[in-house]
């Protein structure tokens, strides 16, 4: 059990597969979620900084998504899969723009 007496029980989407058509805009999610992240943060005053530092307000990944390391590359994208899958097994459809 977890902490506080919660057990997580987000959707199982196990069984929904993305298609090669949605991978541009997992991509495109995923970089917004960044943006928006960066965007709360510069907001509240934090800046890029060599290290993380929640007295001095810094950040090393304060920086654009394309020069993120791969690994938060690939954090972002995963939440972008998993909110789309939902949106999918919620029985949404997702299509390309005309």
């Amino acid at each position: 059990m977890a902490e506080n007496n919660w057990t997580p029980t987000p959707l199982d989407t196990s069984g929904i597969e993305l298609d090669a058509g949605l991978l541009t805009l997992v991509e495109a999610l995923a970089e917004n979620a960044h943006a928006h992240w960066a965007r709360r943060r510069f907001t509240e005053g934090w800046r890029r900084g060599a290290e993380r530092s929640d007295i001095a307000l810094t950040h090393p990944l304060l920086v654009p998504y394309p020069e993120l390391p791969e690994p938060e590359k690939e954090y972002d994208r995963e939440l972008a899969v998993e909110t789309i899958k939902v949106v999918l097994s919620l029985g949404y459809r997702i299509l390309p723009p005309a």
